[in-house]
């Protein structure tokens, strides 16, 4: 049985195809996405709910930066369905996780778009960090890396350590935080009631309302969405540290 797409996800094979969308268009994207990978584990199997809970993240990232010149790296890889489907496995998907089919991790073999063959959690932030200082002495100072982790993954030493470690060098890597209050079951522990604090606070939702008042505001400053990212990253770093 196949799935059919929706009518902006089928006309879809690449990111590039992506970006030729209006900003407008994304929500429907996203919707389309979200039913397409629904619609298909419930016949084939597979893992879904990680990939879910990122659709608009996966749509956003890659709109926004020049995969897969830019390296995105997923933590565990469950998150990576919606991933593949935009990066020229569509028609493929329903092989996910079968005999001579699409893995369901990502995979360098399987697509430039795989930076990073995943699978163990908490590897997404020493892995792009990898790649940024490989970048450096290659001289690419304009490649972002950008390293996908959730709250659970967040915990485990391994996360913390490359962290520590990027920290103190000046490298283009951005970590996005999928603070979902979950890993296998129910996330526990000092690090996830920090989070929560955090995300609570009137600081952090100040900030927030203010860089959603930005964000309506994008197409006063022209169509390059890279350079506006890249000012919306800077300015975080600078209202929060």
């Amino acid at each position: 049985m196949m799935i059919e797409p929706g009518p902006l996800l089928a006309a879809i094979s690449s990111p590039a195809d992506l970006k030729k969308l209006a900003p407008e268009q994304l929500v429907q994207v996203s919707t389309e996405l979200r039913e397409f990978i629904i619609d298909t584990v419930s016949i084939y199997g597979g893992h879904f709910g990680a990939s879910l809970g990122v659709v608009e993240l996966t749509v956003a990232l890659h709109y926004v930066f020049n995969t897969p010149y830019d390296q995105l790296v997923w933590d565990v890889g469950h998150q990576a369905y919606g991933h593949k489907i935009l990066t020229g496995r569509r028609d493929r998907f329903p092989t996910n996780r079968r005999y001579g089919g699409m893995s369901g991790f990502p995979k360098r073999s399987e697509s430039e778009y795989d930076a990073f063959g995943v699978g163990h959690s908490s590897t997404s932030i020493g892995a792009a960090l990898g790649m940024a200082v490989a970048s450096d002495y290659k001289k690419e100072f304009d490649r972002q890396h950008i390293a996908v982790i959730g709250d659970g993954s967040m915990t485990a030493g391994m996360s913390f350590e490359a962290l520590n470690h990027g920290g103190a060098i000046n490298n283009n890597m951005i970590v996005v935080l999928n603070d979902n209050c979950m890993s296998i079951d129910p996330n526990v522990g000092a690090l996830k009631e920090y989070l929560t604090d955090i995300t609570t606070s009137r600081t952090y939702n100040k900030v927030r309302d203010e860089l959603w008042n930005v964000l309506g505001k994008l197409s006063k400053f022209g169509p390059n969405p890279q350079q506006i990212a890249r000012k919306v990253e800077a300015a975080m770093k600078a209202t929060l540290m």
